[in-house]
């Protein structure tokens, strides 16, 4: 696969930072110091719940309270990254020192409520990321989308692998509020980095200015297959919250797994997925968007029932690897449609309302997999997130994608 950065293609500077390859990279580390940060939170969620005295519907509130607050910044988070496009450079790094901040303050939270606060931060920072850093990618690499989000998303995989394992493993030597503590510091020397490695980013091309700003945002409103695709991520994630909300307490709770191996199955149910993202990414450019996506997420409902069966040992393992092959490869296929819709002038736009929405839907499912977990138990639980699975890949499957471009006055965007 060659992928071309038709925007650094026409800058004959030998500036490193203007290479395809380092913007890529550089993002995807990046990418990778969110997930490593916010996936670990969800290994220590046991010790979180021991300290706090919590039940299973207190640690939902602690996952409702991140999509909440993600799913409130989105939209007024990609008009505002929209109207800064010639700031990423700055703007970039400075969620990730809000980050280090909020996860300084859950560290260091002496009340239940202040570590809410500091989650809320954390996912603030984590969403306004997402926005630029997409929309750079898609717009610097229009003919490979599928394949460069993919492989962007294989950094943050790699986050979501390497924390909880690491996380898993610290835990015999520090406190999870020690272990939080020493990440939001890593979190500070990252952004020191990206401030040099982003030098380049910044789309200076454009003119980011409040002009029909509100105009767009209205039409993109009343865009319906927008509105399906945001459907689609939002019980998608819900599926994917609900998952997370429950499994680090079954894994303790029901079968009595050590922190070491409840780390290193969160891991793995991650790391398999890095394997199939490039692939299903670089497919759903060749093939479609539908065709690939569509499998994945009955895939993913059909593994999640397998973990009716599997107990503990080896066959827990395979079936959490089988698990994390469809689990995250489909993400990156329902951003490239999403901005496939719109033009690049307002890409951060469209993807924070799409994005908002899908939050403020999958808010509330955490809550529901802690009850049906606390008063029915893990199997409740299971068929929940296995029919959101199913449920999205049906609304999937009747998008019109063909044909279905939004208006130009959308496409112009401004």
């Amino acid at each position: 696969m060659k992928v071309r950065n038709t925007k650094a293609e026409t800058n004959h500077s030998p500036e490193i930072r203007t290479k395809g390859w380092f913007i890529i990279s550089s993002l995807a580390s990046g990418h990778a110091v969110f997930h490593w940060l916010s996936q670990s939170s969800v290994v220590v969620f046991p010790e979180i719940q021991s300290t706090f005295n919590l039940s299973g519907i207190g640690v939902g509130v602690i996952l409702a309270v991140q999509q909440l607050a993600s799913g409130l910044v989105f939209l007024p988070g990609g008009i505002l990254a929209d109207i800064l496009r010639n700031r990423w450079n700055i703007f970039l790094p400075v969620c990730i020192a809000l980050f280090s901040l909020g996860t300084l303050m859950m560290g260091t939270a002496p009340l239940f409520h202040v570590l809410l606060v500091g989650m809320g931060v954390v996912a603030i920072s984590h969403s306004l990321w997402h926005l630029p850093a997409s929309a750079s990618l898609s717009s610097r690499f229009p003919k490979n989308r599928g394949a460069v989000l993919s492989l962007h998303g294989v950094g943050g995989s790699i986050g979501d692998v390497a924390g909880p394992i690491a996380t898993g493993l610290l835990l015999a030597l520090l406190s999870w509020r020690g272990i939080l503590n020493l990440y939001a510091v890593l979190a500070i020397i990252s952004c020191f980095l990206a401030f040099w490695s982003f030098k380049n980013i910044a789309d200076t091309g454009t003119n980011g200015t409040l002009i029909n700003r509100r105009d767009v945002t209205l039409l993109l409103l009343k865009h319906r297959v927008l509105w399906a695709i945001t459907l689609v991520k939002g019980l998608r994630g819900m599926a994917l919250i609900a998952l997370f909300a429950i499994l680090p307490l079954y894994f303790d709770n029901d079968i009595g797994l050590s922190p070491n191996s409840r780390g290193l199955h969160i891991g793995l149910l991650i790391a398999a997925g890095i394997t199939t993202k490039p692939i299903v990414g670089q497919l759903s450019d060749s093939l479609g968007r539908k065709q690939v996506l569509v499998p994945c997420l009955i895939l993913s409902a059909i593994a999640s029932l397998l973990l009716l069966t599997s107990v503990q040992g080896m066959l827990l393992t395979l079936t959490i690897i089988f698990l994390g092959l469809f689990l995250y490869p489909d993400q990156p296929i329902v951003t490239v449609t999403t901005l496939e819709m719109v033009d690049e002038n307002v890409a951060s736009t469209a993807l924070g309302l799409s994005n908002s929405a899908s939050c403020v839907l999958s808010s509330l499912s955490p809550l529901i997999a802690g009850i049906l977990y606390e008063f029915i138990g893990m199997d409740a639980a299971v068929y929940y997130l296995s029919g959101l699975f199913i449920a999205a890949a049906i609304v999937f499957s009747v998008i019109p994608l063909d044909g279905s471009k939004p208006s130009s006055q959308i496409r112009q965007g401004l």
